[in-house]
């Protein structure tokens, strides 16, 4: 053992980007909730947007019923389980519970916010937002912060505003995807998607930094158990 800590699962590079962003997704989040809450049917930018949705085509319908399964449970898992066996073989803990957790929570939060907010479809089905797309774009933004962090640690030089726009333009792609099939399969309407993508957006910078707290705050307190115990000394040595 090296006895250097374990890296950060959000680093200062992406630290402010992604604390904005996840402050707007939550505003975007409660204004929709509010705008939305109790209704059982769509909105103008809803009709709007499902009919060109609608417009591609039924020959499309596969592809977004594949989209689909891989939100359902064991598509998720397929998905995840690889993600957090890849943390731990690489020796990552940290890694691996910021894949669970920024996940987790980000569907999580979804469920909440749809017994909280009241919007249904198809008579009675809880849409608001989609847990589907925030699962999506979670995954994505997990994998891509966690890439990210490995980039610049093998000398990639990439500025701060460079890895944000990186992280977010994948968590948008797999949003994006996720959201069109929620839409051409009519399971949700798209200001669900939206309230979706935005709900993954605010989580997972917030789980991040839950996740680095938590593990410093044990690191702190492993250290103190041993300089207390004669293991290591407050100056860093060992006991002879």
């Amino acid at each position: 053992m090296t006895g250097r800590p374990a890296p950060v699962v959000l680093p200062p590079s992406l630290r402010v980007g992604l604390g904005l962003v996840a402050a707007f997704a939550a505003l975007v989040v409660v204004v929709l909730g509010i705008r939305y809450a109790g209704e059982g049917g769509p909105g103008t930018v809803d009709v709007r947007i499902r009919e060109l949705v609608e417009g591609t085509g039924p020959s499309w319908r596969y592809v977004a019923l594949a989209m689909d399964a891989l939100g359902e449970p064991v598509g998720a898992a397929t998905l995840v389980v690889p993600a957090v066996t890849s943390c731990l073989l690489f020796g990552r803990p940290r890694a691996a519970v910021f894949v669970v957790a920024g996940v987790g929570i980000s569907v999580g939060s979804t469920e909440v916010l749809k017994h909280v907010v009241g919007r249904t479809i198809h008579g009675g089905h809880l849409s608001y937002p989609s847990g589907h797309t925030a699962f999506a774009t979670a995954l994505a933004l997990v994998v891509a912060m966690l890439a990210n962090r490995r980039r610049g640690r093998d000398g990639v030089g990439l500025g701060g505003t460079a890895r944000t726009v990186l992280v977010l333009a994948a968590a948008l792609v797999a949003g994006a995807v996720m959201g069109w099939a929620q839409v051409a399969l009519s399971a949700h309407y798209p200001t669900d998607v939206l309230g979706g993508w935005c709900t993954a957006l605010a989580v997972v910078p917030a789980t991040a930094w839950l996740v680095d707290r938590m593990a410093g705050v044990g690191r702190r307190e492993c250290r103190r158990g041993q300089v207390r115990s004669g293991e290591v000394r407050p100056g860093g040595g060992t006991r002879v």
